[in-house]
């Protein structure tokens, strides 16, 4: 049980690193906000969370991160349950093998990683101030260290590629992230605003969460060569549980799993590369992010 439990709100969280996530959370004695886009899968993971952590606080948002219109009504349902302690801004696309677009026509996974979620921050900010001392972690991702944010055409209209798509929207997560603490800390709010990553992380080598988490186990040796460079969801959640409630934690750090490459391990204190601090780069996203959104983080 946490000496100091909070309200923590986790997108995406009926799957996946989401759901370990907000098991781990529940566990230490946090109140869940599960915010999910499926209300049937959302019941379905509070049950299996409940099975393991039978005095689980838990409630659902639905909340569809592709839909702005969503967004705007999830953050006023979150906002009227009282002040918000953590947002564990976690879910995503990951991986079209087309092009695909939200319901406001923005390339999915751009749209989805990072737009729908700069719009929660927007809209939520005033709940995570009115807490104590209010944090924001967003999702990065080792993708980042291989692409450029191209702001000239961010919706890949020119060009599509799954891959680049996706570590784009993942760079831009992270640019948001680092940025957002920086202004933060200009205005003396209260919150702070933290970016953390899983490692590799696999589905398939995570434990069973029936009917929500199913792993489908690759033979033998596969399964063990795998463990030598990647991991099971539950245990890249740590890193992100660590950086959404742990003591110690400061705005505009970057957490992530201790191993060689930060593909494994225990959380710690790891480097994003350079170009994730671009304050140019981030000025620009900002902008663009707000115009598209129609809305943006209110500081003053």
């Amino acid at each position: 049980m946490s000496a100091d439990p909070k309200r923590v709100v986790v997108t995406g969280a009926t799957a996946g690193l989401g759901f370990f996530a907000a098991e781990r959370l529940a566990a230490q004695g946090h109140k869940v906000v599960l915010a999910a886009r499926d209300g049937e899968r959302a019941s379905r993971a509070v049950d299996a969370i409940r099975d393991r952590v039978a005095s689980a606080d838990l409630e659902t948002v639905e909340l569809d991160l592709a839909d702005l219109t969503s967004v705007r009504t999830g953050a006023s349902a979150i906002t009227a349950g009282g002040a918000v302690d953590v947002l564990l801004a976690n879910a995503g696309v990951v991986g079209s093998r087309r092009r695909q677009t939200t319901a406001n026509g923005f390339e999915l996974q751009f749209g989805t990683n990072h737009l729908g979620h700069f719009a929660l921050v927007s809209h939520l900010l005033p709940g995570l101030q009115a807490a104590p001392a209010g944090r924001i972690i967003h999702l990065g991702s080792i993708s980042h260290r291989w692409v450029r944010l191209d702001l000239d055409d961010p919706m890949m209209l020119s060009s599509y590629s799954s891959y680049v798509a996706y570590a784009r929207s993942k760079l831009a997560v992270m640019t948001f992230g680092f940025d957002l603490d920086r202004r933060l800390r200009a205005s003396g709010s209260s919150v702070s605003s933290v970016v953390a990553h899983p490692g590799f992380s696999w589905e398939s080598l995570s434990d069973p969460r029936p009917p929500v988490v199913e792993p489908r186990r690759p033979p033998a040796v596969l399964t063990s060569m795998m463990h030598t460079f990647s991991q099971g969801k539950e245990i890249g959640a740590e890193p992100l549980v660590h950086a959404a409630v742990a003591e110690g934690v400061d705005g505009g750090e970057y957490w992530g799993p201790a191993g060689w490459f930060q593909l494994t391990g225990e959380p710690a204190l790891v480097r994003a590369s350079r170009h994730a601090h671009d304050a140019a780069a981030a000025q620009r996203l900002w902008s663009e992010s707000a115009r598209l959104t129609s809305t943006q983080p209110t500081l003053d």
